[in-house]
């Protein structure tokens, strides 16, 4: 089995970006599946229905989510029309949606899982070691993949080696940095941050400008999303079907 997972999508260009190249690489790589992660998807904050849809229709299967889930505040009406979509299970004051979801690949039944990191992120309500301790221990389902989104690599990593022996492909979403930490951990395809599909000219997508203006003068600014050509981050992951185990996990990152 191959598995695409692609990194937070940030705004138009980055839509754009996912959009062409997706069903070409599902082609390229013979993909059985692909996730993206779409919190950013628009402009730079939240998602719509009319963006998932899009999605859906230009080669991505899944779509996870993160602490700017609800930052459109229309998709909480629509959000349990979305099936192919989940939010962090451990996101504050949130109960609108699911936070884990059962698809099959391949025959084999696999649980896509989305929580967010507690370390220096405030709008978590509990441990995500809590949240999945608890739904390993009260499922049984052939595969788990985890998208976590989170702030700090260290926490990531030990999510990884806490349960690198029960799930299959656990990725670090967030921080729009691809890092090139990729390996496997016991059955699991593991990286700190799959990086982002958004502006390359930009600081984490965002108008560099307004950005150094924030840091250097503290003048409040509204982190406009750039304009110009998007880099695409993902990775793919092959996955042993018999042994239930991840075998590969291969970095991917274009830009202009």
């Amino acid at each position: 089995m191959k598995v695409m997972f692609i990194g937070d999508i940030v705004g138009k260009k980055g839509r754009e970006k996912v959009k062409e190249l997706t069903k070409k690489f599902r082609e390229e790589y013979n993909l059985d599946y692909v996730i993206a992660n779409g919190e950013n998807t628009a402009h730079g904050k939240g998602i719509t229905k009319k963006i998932y849809n899009d999605l859906l229709n230009n080669g991505i299967d899944f779509i996870t989510l993160g602490n700017h889930a609800f930052s459109k505040s229309e998709i909480k009406l629509e959000f349990n029309e979305l099936k192919k979509m989940i939010r962090p299970g451990n996101l504050k004051d949130t109960y609108v949606g699911e936070w884990h979801k059962c698809v099959t690949i391949n025959g084999l039944t696999v649980c896509i899982c989305n929580l967010l990191g507690a370390s220096f992120m405030d709008v978590c309500s509990e441990s995500p070691f809590k949240m999945m301790e608890e739904l390993l221990n009260t499922t049984n389902y052939d595969l788990y993949f985890v998208d976590l989104h989170a702030e700090t690599t260290g926490e990531k990593l030990a999510f990884a080696y806490h349960f690198g022996n029960r799930a299959q492909i656990i990725v670090g979403t967030h921080t729009h940095v691809q890092t090139s930490d990729e390996r496997i951990i016991e059955n699991c395809a593991y990286i700190s941050d799959v990086g982002m599909c958004g502006p390359y000219d930009s600081i984490l997508g965002r108008d560099k400008n307004e950005v150094i203006t924030r840091f250097i003068s503290d003048e409040k600014t509204r982190f406009t999303v750039a304009e110009n050509e998007a880099t695409f981050c993902a990775v793919v992951v092959t996955i042993d079907e018999e042994q239930k185990k991840a075998t590969q996990i291969e970095r991917i990152y274009l830009h202009p």
